[in-house]
């Protein structure tokens, strides 16, 4: 069980922003987050898009407002639980007892919940023989690319991260590349590489197909896909990665007890508390009146939350709210000479 006075659900920009205000007023904090990085939409989504609206920086990448947040947690010792889904959450006596999906429990009065509009989950396959492949022979993320050295490796989807990884494991493996469309998502330039290794034969371009089967028993042994006119091939592969984009879902979160709309969760524009005490809700995932959904708006909720959160982490000490550019106490925090 590990203890801590704050539990932060999601680390994305909002999530990151909450935990440095939680440990600036002297409050113990952990991150779980259902991806396996740090970034949340942020690198999941648009780690390249430029971002225009975060104050005093005119223009930043989702991947560099990542890093600068994460570059600001470091004078604390912030602890990340990646790649865990919170799946419930109940009350026991004064804290909430939160287990994961990889039986991690915590034990915290407050729980904030910063997971954008919900828990981050790749697109599948459709065909139901694809299960009892994955993390075994078909994924929908690469964790080591040398698992496909020599191999064959086909890819499905047409969006920068098929078009990037056809690239990357052209160089170590022999690579299909499969799209439903002839129009691909992705950038030009990544595109023209893909076009260029097509013409020496280094990727394998097929376009209009979509999977319909995979043939193996405990691995893939081959793979059965079908054009728009009816055409079926079999190919045979050693490896299957998908790359459709990510749907994002409620999840657990629903099953909560929440007062939900609309697949959003209704708090106060005090605290940034919901219907239940000690459970917070910030950024995209929570609705008021007058609610903006910007990074910025997802900072000042952020900041308000930690601040509630010392009532209840520390109940026979009172907040006092300070400024870091004269009070010791945070420079201290934050490893400053005063």
């Amino acid at each position: 069980m590990i203890k801590t006075d704050a539990l932060i659900i999601g680390a994305g920009p909002t999530g990151l922003f909450t935990a440095h205000q939680l440990k600036l007023i002297g409050l113990e904090c952990e991150v779980v987050d259902n991806l396996d990085k740090i970034g949340g939409q942020c690198i999941e989504l648009y780690p390249d898009k430029p971002i225009y609206d975060i104050p005093a920086i005119p223009e930043c990448t989702g991947e560099e407002l990542t890093n600068n947040l994460i570059k600001q947690l470091k004078p604390f010792d912030i602890k990340f639980h990646l790649s865990e889904r919170v799946d419930e959450v109940k009350k026991e006596k004064d804290n909430w007892i939160v287990r994961t999906n990889n039986r991690k429990l915590f034990s915290t009065p407050n729980v904030i919940i910063a997971g954008g509009v919900g828990s981050f989950e790749p697109r599948k396959f459709s065909p139901k023989e694809c299960e009892k492949f994955e993390n075994k022979s078909l994924f929908y993320s690469v964790k080591d690319k040398k698992l496909f050295k020599g191999k064959i490796v086909t890819i499905f989807g047409g969006g920068d991260s098929a078009l990037d990884w056809a690239v990357e494991l052209s160089k170590i493996s022999k690579v299909n590349l499969i799209h439903r469309r002839d129009e691909f998502r992705g950038s030009q330039a990544t595109l023209d590489k893909v076009k260029e290794l097509t013409k020496i034969g280094n990727i394998r371009l097929l376009t209009k197909y979509q999977l319909v089967n995979i043939i193996g028993k405990s691995d893939i042994e081959s793979i059965v896909i079908k054009s728009d006119d009816g055409d079926t091939q079999n190919l045979k592969t050693d490896y299957v990665l998908g790359f459709f984009g990510l749907i994002m879902q409620l999840g657990p979160i629903a099953n909560w007890g929440l007062n939900l709309n609309k697949k959003t969760i209704e708090v106060d524009t005090e605290k940034f508390q919901t219907n239940q005490k000690g459970i917070y809700a910030i950024g995209d995932i929570c609705s008021y009146p007058g609610k903006l959904k910007l990074i910025l708006s997802g900072f000042h909720e952020g900041a308000l939350a930690a601040r509630a959160c010392f009532k209840l982490a520390k109940p026979n000490e009172k907040y006092r709210f300070e400024f870091t550019t004269t009070s010791s106490n945070l420079l201290k925090r934050l490893g400053k000479k005063e």
